[in-house]
């Protein structure tokens, strides 16, 4: 973790860098966020979440290509080139339980944080100044889901794990990341 935060330090005083942190649901990506926003004071979080496919975009086709169950076209447009242009801006995160949309403005930080699974999407990686993947044994993941989602936890383990699954592995997640940690 010290090698992670010097790296972040030594990239600020030259840019104002751009971090993704992926790993499997439950390892501690918003954990780790949030500890990099209290570290970095200013530091303007994005989650993948807020990125989901809305339903007409959930096809057969779409969801069964590794990590196509969110909407990496839409954040690449909304947030990450925006932030390559170094310009304020106005992205749309998804509510899926509302199927709405609502505008939020960002722009300018000494740091940002693109924190959630599929962060390391192939189409969205090279945008990155650090890569993370925090990484979680099976049963603690397991509990710690089906603690914080007592009502929904089995979808995790019957629909969301085994695509987070599919893309890590078909996509090189683990090995295209600058740092691999343990669960927070």
């Amino acid at each position: 973790m010290q090698s992670l935060l010097d790296t972040i330090q030594t990239l600020m005083t030259m840019t104002s860098p751009l971090v993704a942190i992926d790993g499997p649901s439950g390892g501690g990506k918003s954990t780790l966020a949030q500890e990099l926003l209290k570290k970095y004071p200013g530091t303007q979080i994005f989650h993948m979440d807020d990125f989901f496919l809305q339903p007409d975009m959930r096809t057969e086709l779409r969801l069964g290509l590794p990590g196509g169950n969110v909407d990496h076209e839409r954040f690449l447009s909304q947030v990450l080139q925006p932030l390559a242009r170094d310009e304020e801006f106005i992205y749309y995160i998804y509510d899926c339980q509302s199927d709405t949309f609502s505008a939020k403005k960002a722009g300018t930080a000494p740091l940002h944080i693109i924190e959630g699974s599929y962060s390391l999407h192939p189409k969205l990686r090279d945008f990155y100044d650090i890569k993370v993947f925090l990484d979680i044994d099976e049963q603690f993941q397991a509990n710690r889901i089906r603690k914080r989602n007592l009502e929904g936890a089995e979808r995790f383990f019957e629909e969301w794990i085994p695509l987070e699954n599919l893309y890590f592995s078909n996509c090189g997640v683990r090995e295209c990341s600058d740092f691999l940690l343990e669960q927070l």
